[in-house]
This record gives structure tokens, sequence and C-alpha cells, in this order.
């Protein structure tokens, strides 16, 4: 005599297999969404210089953009002697030919450029703030690098 299987674990289970597939799904999609944002990376390499002032800063944009310069020389004034140096470096038209970013790049799109602002006292490393853009960088990106820049360090003006 056999006994036949009850139709409802069978049923349940079916259930919690799709469940469980939404809710894959729905991570995955948010990773992908979230994936590259539009949000800059800031690193304090020297937490001191964050509370010392900073007296003075040298300015040097690579590879040379007249926009940059002329925007920077307008928030601070700058100072070739000085020992801090502010090296501010950008890059635009950056493609990926990678099949491995092909979701990044179909859901959101993929950077095309960045902007990376670097504090250093001779060769040592103090601050760094970074951000992947969208588009070339213009003035509004340089000044919103700025200005988190000198709201996370103190400058002596």
């Amino acid at each position: 005599m056999g006994f036949a299987k009850p139709a409802r674990p069978r049923r349940l289970h079916s259930i919690l297999v799709y469940s469980v597939k939404q809710i894959v799904f729905v991570c995955i999609s948010f990773l992908f969404l979230t994936a590259c944002g539009d949000k800059a990376i800031v690193n304090v390499y020297d937490k001191k210089i964050q509370k010392t002032p900073i007296p003075c800063l040298k300015l040097t944009v690579f590879p040379k953009n007249k926009m940059i310069s002329q925007t920077m020389e307008k928030l601070y004034t700058f100072d070739d002697n000085c020992p801090y140096h502010l090296d501010i470096s950008h890059k635009g038209g950056i493609t990926c030919n990678s099949t491995q970013n092909v979701q990044t790049k179909c859901i959101n799109g993929f950077p095309s450029s960045y902007l990376n602002m670097e504090v250093r006292k001779g060769l040592s490393l103090k601050y760094s703030y970074y951000i992947d853009l969208m588009s070339e960088a213009d003035e509004e990106d340089v000044k919103k690098g700025f200005e988190r820049l000198d709201k996370d360090l103190i400058f002596d003006r």
C-alpha cells in the first residue's frame, strides 16, 4: 500500500523558492543601481592634518587645465613656495570595453571621467578627495571638491 505525497508541502516549497528568487533579484538589482554612485571618496591619511591649520597651498593641475586652475584660483590664494601641495588630477573620455561591466553600463552608465584632489606635504600624502563623473569635470565639480576639502581641513587665511 503506497502513500500519496501531500500536495501542500510541494506548493509551500514552490512559493518559498519563488520568494527567494524575487529577493535575490531585488538585491542584485539594487547592487547594480548603486554600484557607481556620485558620491566622493575621501581619505584622511594623516589625522593630524584635520587639527593643524594649513598655512598655505601650492597648486598643481595635471594634465594642465585652464578652467580647473582658474576656478581654484578664485577659491583660494595659492603660494608657489609652500611646502603643502594641492595636486589635482583629472581624466575625461574614459571608456570601458570590458564585458564584465555590461550590467553597470546598461543600467546606469559607466563613469566617463574623474576628479582627484590630494593634499601632500613633501612626498607624504595627507588627504585625498576622489569622485567619478558621468561627464567631463566642470567648474561646479571643482567647487564641490574644494568645498569638501575646505570643510574637512583647517586653512590659515
